[in-house]
């Protein structure tokens, strides 16, 4: 086991003592002093799943990036000319993002996704979800992958990128590798566009990007 994951896993499992399971993203980026080899889900490149469809496409609009840890998926997508706003439950994680990415005009707010403010509902042209539902807690992460297609506007899609549950058994975690059953719930009420299931090079693990799209209303003069 690597130190990132090591050290990842013990701040983990301290957090189970606590009345807040979703502490450990906090401790995590707080206890790392900006080193960024001690965040193992920091690639220091936007993820090239999320680069791939962007490229790929005319869209263009407001973007919301859930749990957007050191920020670069949310900084590419501003540079790509996109209205970009960005949470994270972590204030180390946003602060720290807005220090590397200084002069990228990307709106940085700490929030919680199961507390999000009902003004963002059907808001934004691109809801934007990488690896966070599947570092959540499997009680938790099922109610916070419920809270992603209603933030998305009319015309507007839901991105989600994870690693793909590919065995019964899926080990210890965070994370948790999500089954299709569950990935193709999170875009309830949306209409699939896209189910890519495939393996990036230099990673171990089966990968997932799947894309829903929220039809606009028909208005009948």
């Amino acid at each position: 086991m690597d130190v990132a994951r090591e050290k990842m896993l013990e701040i983990f499992n301290s957090s189970l003592e606590s009345d807040d399971p979703l502490s450990w993203f906090e401790d995590l980026y707080k206890q790392s002093d900006e080193q960024r080899n001690l965040i193992p889900w920091d690639w220091r490149e936007p993820h090239p799943y999320l680069v791939e469809w962007v490229k790929s496409t005319n869209y263009r609009g407001k973007a919301l990036v859930v749990g957007c840890g050191l920020g670069e998926d949310a900084a590419f997508l501003s540079k790509m000319g996109w209205e970009v706003t960005a949470f994270d439950i972590s204030n180390s994680a946003i602060d720290w993002a807005k220090n590397l990415h200084t002069g990228v005009p990307v709106e940085w707010l700490v929030e919680d996704l199961l507390k999000l403010p009902s003004s963002w509902t059907a808001s934004y042209d691109l809801v934007l979800e990488v690896h966070i539902i599947q570092a959540i807690p499997r009680e938790i992460g099922k109610i916070a992958s419920e809270r992603l297609a209603p933030l998305v506007s009319e015309g507007g899609h839901l991105v989600c990128i994870g690693k793909l549950k590919e065995t019964r058994d899926e080990g210890p975690g965070p994370p948790w590798p999500l089954s299709l059953d569950f990935i193709e719930r999170i875009g309830e009420g949306l209409e699939k566009v896209e189910l890519l299931i495939s393996k990036i090079e230099g990673k171990e693990s089966t990968r997932y990007r799947a894309v829903w799209n929220k039809k606009k209303l028909q208005v009948i003069d």
